[in-house]
């Protein structure tokens, strides 16, 4: 598609000064969570404060360490730290607009310094960038936005299903609450019938107390294998289908933009492929589905899998250990906290019968395969807003004219 029309001076090349203010920000307050006013640092919210330094519609920018570069923003007045640099914009500019823009620059690639990376204000000022008129801005802003509208709509929507699905995993398997029903004569909670008919009445002695007759005890590494990544340095890229290494940062953020390559040259089983379960067994310890795209697994990550158990079950069991795994990795004297695989054995886990567990998959099964397929969407979303955020910028791809009722066009 064409740029904005013959002559059109809809988009100029300019530097950021000429439509941003930058300022540093300052020493946070303290801060309290339920304080009214969110806290900015170098990547991104740290808390609430009583007090704001920042307008509306500011623009945080990290200003030192490895975050520097990355770009927030406060729909809210907000309170910057002095890690953080505050943009604000000039005239008629387009706030949302800039903070697209921004994200779009990689400020990261601007940053100096070898020991302690940073940005500074002269820096985010001299960079050159073309950048539309404010009305053209606006429509930008308004198309991106609703992909980010959308993209948080299918978070929250996940973050709901996943309190739902452990709210319930834990109301069966961990605190027995229909066998408890059961036992006292009640119908269990929100369940029918036909499940409630699947639990037992009554509970028996094992290694871990009480448990419902006829139920199992086993160890975490008994009913999934935790295969281990590979030190993927040792298979280089080839320049030929590649796969982007994921490693605890790619695990944490939930897709590999950026990330290393590795050759495709592995063992089938090191490829992480969407929807699978993934634990990092060190550092900050994290059990999710990845949704981010094919990969090679790095080492400090299990591929979790099971042949025997449906996919919530090892989910949800590795996620209910997952406090105490955190526990034993920050009580370790080392750097890099970790677990070892004498952990997993040593986690137990209550097995039902298979009968309870085919009645539990029918609900817990479709909101497992709902989370994927929301995180799918999501990332797809965020890849096409990507790929029109640079196109709209520069004008190679135009919005429709819109024309008002007197006939007159407005907009781009």
């Amino acid at each position: 598609m064409g740029g904005w029309g013959m002559g059109s001076d809809a988009v100029r090349l300019n530097r950021l000064e000429q439509v941003l203010n930058f300022a540093n920000g300052r020493t946070s307050p303290e801060r309290n969570e339920s304080d009214s006013y969110p806290v900015f640092g170098s990547n991104g919210l740290i808390g609430q404060a009583g007090e704001s330094n920042s307008e509306p519609n500011t623009i945080v920018i990290g200003r030192v360490g490895s975050y520097c570069g990355s770009v927030h923003f406060s729909k809210i007045a907000c309170w910057v730290t002095d890690n953080a640099i505050r943009a604000t914009a000039k005239n008629d500019n387009d706030p949302a607009f800039l903070f697209y823009l921004l994200k779009h620059l990689n400020l990261n690639s601007w940053r100096s310094g070898s020991g302690q990376p940073l940005i500074n204000q002269a820096t985010l000022n001299a960079i050159e960038t073309l950048i539309p008129e404010p009305h053209v801005q606006r429509e930008i802003s308004g198309v991106i936005s609703a992909f980010d509208d959308r993209i948080t709509l299918l978070r929250e929507i996940n973050t709901t299903l996943e309190a739902i699905a452990q709210a319930l995993f834990k109301s069966w398997f961990v605190d027995f609450d229909p066998v408890h029903a059961k036992m006292q004569g009640r119908a269990p909670e929100g369940m029918d019938e036909t499940t409630a008919a699947l639990f037992p009445d009554s509970f028996e002695e094992s290694e871990l107390g009480a448990v419902p007759k006829g139920w199992r005890v086993q160890s975490l590494d008994t009913i999934a294998a935790f295969l281990n990544g590979l030190a993927l340095q040792k298979f280089p890229p080839t320049g030929h289908g590649d796969l982007p290494v994921i490693k605890i940062a790619q695990l944490r953020k939930g897709d590999s933009v950026g990330a290393d390559q590795a050759s495709r040259g592995i063992k089938p089983e090191y490829i992480v492929k969407n929807g699978d379960v993934l634990f990092s067994w060190s550092g900050s310890l994290e059990v999710e589905i990845w949704c981010g795209g094919e990969g090679a697994l790095n080492q400090h990550l299990f591929k979790v899998t099971s042949e025997d158990f449906p996919k919530w079950f090892y989910f949800f069991w590795t996620r209910h250990h997952l406090a105490d795994f955190r526990q034993t990795a920050a009580s370790k004297a080392t750097t890099m906290g970790h677990i070892q695989r004498g952990h997993l054995t040593a986690a137990k886990v209550c097995v039902p019968t298979a009968a309870v567990i085919e009645g539990a998959t029918a609900v817990l099964g479709p909101i497992v395969e709902m989370l994927i397929e929301n995180s799918l969407q999501a990332q797809a979303l965020a890849t096409l807003r990507d790929t029109l955020l640079p196109r709209l910028i520069s004008g190679q791809l135009r919005l429709p004219v819109k024309i008002n009722q007197s006939g007159e066009c407005n907009g781009v």
